[in-house]
Order: C-alpha cells, then sequence, then structure tokens
C-alpha cells in the first residue's frame, strides 16, 4: 500500500490549493508587511485568524498533495522526484514554523496592544534559527518539483509554469498578500486542483464497510481534535 493513497493525496491535491488561495484572499485587504498585518490584527481579529489558519491549514495539507505528485513524477523521472520531494517538504515545515511565529505575534498584540507587539517582533526579526537556514527551500523546491513534474510528463508546460509560481510567495513571518501571493496561489490550484480531481475519480467506488467504518472513526477523531484543546 502507497501512503498518502489516491483518496488522501487526491483530495489534498484539491483541498491544499484552495485553502492557500483563500487565506491569502481573506487577508489580501491589509497592508503587506508586518506592523500593519498586526494592526490589521488588532481592528479584525476574527478575519486575520481566519485568514492565517487557512493559510496554514493549506500548506499542512499540501505535505500530502506533494508527496501524491512525487508519486507519479517518481515513475519516470525518480531523482528529481526525491529532491523535489525532499526540498518542497522542508519549505513546508519553514512555513509552519513561520505559522508558529504569526500565532505568538497575534497573542502578544492581545495583550501588549499593537505597539508593544511591534516593537517585540521587530526586536527578534532578524534572530537566527534553523529555518534560517533553510529558507531557500521554501522557494527553490517549487521550481524543482514544477521542473520535475513537466520532465516526467505529469503536468503539462501552462501547469508546470503554474506550479513553479508557488515559488513566487513571500515568505517569513507576518507576510500579508502582494500581487505575487495570489499569482503564485492560483497558480498551485490551476496545477494541481485538476489533477486532484483526475486522481480521485480513478479511485475504486468506497464500499458500504468503508462508510459504515469511516462516521465512527471520523466522530473518534473530532472528540480527540476537542479533547487536545483541553491540554
Amino acid at each position: 500500500m502507497r501512503f498518502p493513497n489516491g483518496w488522501i493525496g487526491g483530495t489534498a491535491l484539491v483541498v491544499g490549493p484552495v485553502l492557500l488561495l483563500v487565506g491569502t484572499l481573506l487577508r489580501s485587504p491589509f497592508n503587506f508587511f508586518f506592523p500593519d498585518q498586526l494592526r490589521a490584527v488588532a481592528e479584525h481579529p476574527q478575519l486575520m485568524k481566519a485568514a492565517y489558519t487557512a493559510f496554514l491549514a493549506g500548506n499542512v495539507v499540501m505535505w500530502a498533495a506533494v508527496a501524491c505528485l512525487v508519486q507519479r513524477i517518481g515513475r519516470e523521472r525518480p531523482r528529481w522526484a526525491a529532491w523535489a520531494g525532499v526540498l518542497v517538504t522542508v519549505g513546508l515545515f519553514g512555513r509552519v514554523f513561520h505559522a508558529g511565529v504569526d500565532h505568538a505575534a497575534f497573542t502578544a498584540t492581545g495583550h501588549l496592544g499593537v505597539n508593544g507587539a511591534t516593537e517585540l517582533v521587530a526586536a527578534g526579526y532578524g534572530a537566527l534559527h534553523l529555518f534560517s537556514f533553510l529558507s531557500f527551500t521554501i522557494v527553490f523546491g517549487w521550481f524543482v518539483l514544477a521542473a520535475g513534474a513537466y520532465r516526467s510528463g505529469v503536468l503539462g508546460p501552462v501547469r508546470a509554469v503554474a506550479l513553479a509560481a508557488a515559488g513566487l510567495l513571500p515568505l517569513g513571518v507576518l507576510k500579508g498578500t502582494e500581487v505575487v501571493s495570489i499569482i503564485g496561489t492560483v497558480g498551485v490550484c490551476v496545477a494541481c486542483v485538476p489533477l486532484g480531481v483526475h486522481v480521485l475519480l480513478q479511485q475504486p467506488r468506497p464500499t458500504r464497510r468503508n462508510v459504515l467504518t469511516a462516521v465512527p472513526v471520523a466522530v473518534g477523531l473530532g472528540a480527540l481534535a476537542v479533547l487536545s484543546t483541553l491540554g
């Protein structure tokens, strides 16, 4: 059995890019740099929380989308698949790390106010950490993945270029939306969503037993998710 299987990979190829685009669009009304982002958090907390949460969720889901794409590339171009998979996955880890810092900054805004949180973020903005040395993967990995997808025949030239546009997304802490942000997330949707639909259509129809098993599993996972917030 492959992991992720077709159901997981296909769903991720559809859902992940859409979440990235939604998060990008939700924060698009506000200026790009972090003082303006923090001010927006103070003035529109629910909207900004939804925007950053959607973008974070998109990056988390994209690991399975990338894994599914890499599996297909690997049939013809295993070396391209290996390098692309490593680089893009590490880049996704980097974005999740940045999202953790974003959340801490949002919390600081509630306790210290906009000015106090801005000073706090500014004081530590250039601090070195593991992903300071790996930030190139956040950009470069998508170019390698797009090249591998094209060379293996998984994506045609137009959709390969659209996938490479993901490398245009700004990286770092508390980054808002620019024109290139929208281009990048739309590009990921153009490249991945049709492939995800194709993968899902190739999967065998779920049996009654599969459906009956999925319901209690979903309920159990939901209960565990609620319990996780209490710890």
